[in-house]
């Protein structure tokens, strides 16, 4: 299954020819996927968060631009879990117009759980993958 978020553009996230900067994708993809769990009462403060897993770690990020995003104001970015590992997750998105009818960029990000002394991989704990399930690929799910 899939979640959608919408997501702001700003005038400061365009270049000079108007149109959304290359870069600011991935921050458009981290503000949806962001928001996701922080709904769900994660938090980068471990004091805070409802998860012990607070350190993720992007390890590869890769995007195709389809269509140029011109002018400020509001996209949807669709994201899912493709895969949930013992140590990392894929996400998948897409970067909607506002009305869904056009796909801006696709692509994938890995997220690696770090644990917090030595910041090498560790795995997600049961909470977390709970949490993830909303995002799964429903023909994924069986699997896990």
């Amino acid at each position: 299954m899939s979640v959608t978020r919408t997501v702001q553009i700003h005038f400061d996230d365009l270049d000079a020819m108007g149109l959304l900067h290359n870069s600011r994708y991935a921050l458009l993809v981290e503000r949806a996927v962001g928001a996701f769990w922080a709904e769900q009462g994660w938090n980068f403060d471990p004091g805070v968060s409802r998860f012990r897993d607070v350190y993720m770690a992007v390890r590869e990020f890769k995007i195709t631009y389809n269509a140029p995003i011109s002018g400020a104001g509001e996209v949807a970015v669709e994201f899912w879990l493709d895969r949930m590992g013992r140590t990392s997750g894929v996400y998948g998105f897409r970067v909607l117009s506002a009305d869904r009818s056009i796909v801006h960029a696709e692509g994938y990000r890995v997220n690696v759980n770090l644990d917090p002394a030595t910041f090498r991989p560790a795995p997600f704990s049961q909470e977390l993958r709970d949490a993830a399930a909303p995002l799964m690929l429903e023909d994924l799910t069986a699997v896990q």
